[in-house]
């Protein structure tokens, strides 16, 4: 369904982080926090939002040239570059981790009950 972001609450953040910290399995390794049913595409995540809701919302597609015409005129491009390195270029998630430099957390503490993005949406409805 296109380019996938990772969402994590801050709070799963920091439990990864704290655990990691004296594991011997991430001496030296990047530690990366892409948990699979949190790795989403944008339509995915308005598709969730929408049934949540019960609602459908009107979709605008915004060719890449036009997005990057917007990052070059904005007196403040940071937000939007982020959203294009992430919706657009993929980078969160179009590569694999190299077990010899990276371990993902997920598989590393399975034990670690987080909320899906299902279920951390449902405070907004």
């Amino acid at each position: 369904m296109g380019p996938n972001a990772v969402f994590n609450k801050e709070e799963d953040i920091a439990t990864y982080t704290i655990r990691a910290v004296d594991d011997p399995r991430t001496l030296n390794k990047i530690l990366y926090i892409k948990p699979p049913i949190n790795t989403l595409s944008f339509n995915e995540l308005v598709t969730l939002w929408e049934k949540k809701i019960g609602k459908t919302l009107e979709k605008v597609y915004v060719p890449e040239e036009q997005v990057l015409k917007n990052i070059q005129e904005s007196p403040t491009p940071v937000i939007a570059t982020i959203s294009h390195s992430i919706f657009v270029m993929d980078d969160q998630t179009n590569f694999e981790i190299q077990p010899s430099f990276g371990v993902e957390t997920s598989e590393l503490y399975p034990e670690v009950k987080y909320p899906s993005i299902d279920e951390y949406l449902n405070q907004f409805v």
